[in-house]
């Protein structure tokens, strides 16, 4: 699907082993197309809206992340 920036978004997200899919609203903040420079993985980065459901997918993917939130690796995230 091609997504456009701005575009709303309704994603039900299943982390690791959790059985329980998060609802989440959201919207698109940035796009990685395909072929994009320095071998980045194409894809999408949403920005999860500020509502309980939002905030609990991010608490969960943060608890998640652990150790990684404070690394000076570069991720996939902002």
């Amino acid at each position: 699907k091609r997504y456009n920036l701005g575009d709303d978004l309704f994603l039900l997200i299943n982390l690791l082993e959790d059985k329980e899919r998060l609802p989440v609203t959201g919207t698109v903040v940035w796009i990685t197309p395909q072929g994009a420079q320095s071998n980045r993985v194409a894809g999408i980065g949403v920005q999860f809206s500020e509502s309980p459901e939002g905030e609990v997918a991010r608490q969960r993917i943060e608890a998640l992340l652990g150790a990684r939130l404070a690394s000076e690796k570069p991720t996939y995230t902002l």
